[in-house]
């Protein structure tokens, strides 16, 4: 049975103090959950993390990685300097990055083997905007997304990643997908993995991360492919954000 991950995404969010409220308030409170627990963060409060998060069940990461692995290119983070700061995570393919960055699916992909070659482990994101639900193509844009990572992996690459199904109509919006409809893009995605590699597909972990509160976790994550939660204003709580991972434990 595959552990369970709750993974926060503070986004553009943050300051010093109020992360020092949030990291007490998420580590007094957690104690040994049964599942493993992270939080993705602005890069400049990686040190914060570490310092606050040492020693503690909750793991850390970043929200981006540069494909690059040093040089000249100026406001880019390297896989190696976020694994300096002692991060295990990073999230790749947010359908932010992709909307505003213009991030496409192979750059995307690039970017996922540029973490795991650092010795990090991609949160990789895939997910389909309302116009593309409605219009009958979410298999074809979220498999199409999935696809590209799966190209640029060797088939031993493939336990090295974790996969969030993030339905774009529903990130922020307080839209959600029902668990039916999140399992069905899960349930995909699973089967890519085992075209993949079949003896690996079972052991990785696919998130839902389309507007996950502590109101609808546990449903959801009783779907046999939702393997946890990628979460956003929800991960700035800790009351929120600790009632989300009791869900999954």
């Amino acid at each position: 049975m595959r552990r369970k991950l709750i993974a926060g995404n503070w986004k553009m969010n943050g300051s010093l103090a109020a992360n020092a409220v949030l990291l007490n308030g998420i580590r007094g409170e957690l104690g040994q959950p049964a599942c493993a627990v992270a939080v993705c963060v602005p890069a400049p409060y990686l040190a914060q993390c570490r310092a606050e998060l040492h020693g503690t069940p909750v793991a850390w990461g970043g929200q981006d990685v540069s494909i690059h692995e040093s040089g000249a290119y100026t406001g880019e983070v390297s896989g190696a300097m976020l694994a300096d700061f002692g991060s295990r995570y990073v999230i790749v393919g947010h359908s932010e990055r992709r909307t505003y960055h213009c991030e496409s699916n192979e750059l995307v992909a690039q970017k996922a083997v540029s973490a795991i070659k650092a010795g990090l482990m991609p949160i990789v994101c895939v997910g389909e905007s309302l116009s593309e639900r409605e219009a009958g193509r979410t298999d074809e844009v979220v498999g199409g997304q999935i696809d590209a990572v799966l190209v640029a992996l060797d088939s031993r690459q493939l336990v090295k990643i974790v996969i969030a199904y993030e339905p774009v109509w529903a990130i922020g919006t307080g839209k959600t997908a029902t668990p039916q409809m999140a399992q069905e893009v899960h349930a995909m995605l699973r089967a890519k993995l085992v075209e993949k590699n079949a003896d690996a597909a079972p052991a990785v972990q696919i998130l839902y991360g389309g507007s996950m509160k502590p109101d609808n976790a546990k449903e959801l994550m009783a779907m046999p492919d939702i393997d946890g939660g990628l979460i956003g204003g929800a991960s700035l709580k800790a009351a929120d954000f600790l009632s989300i991972v009791r869900a999954a434990c």
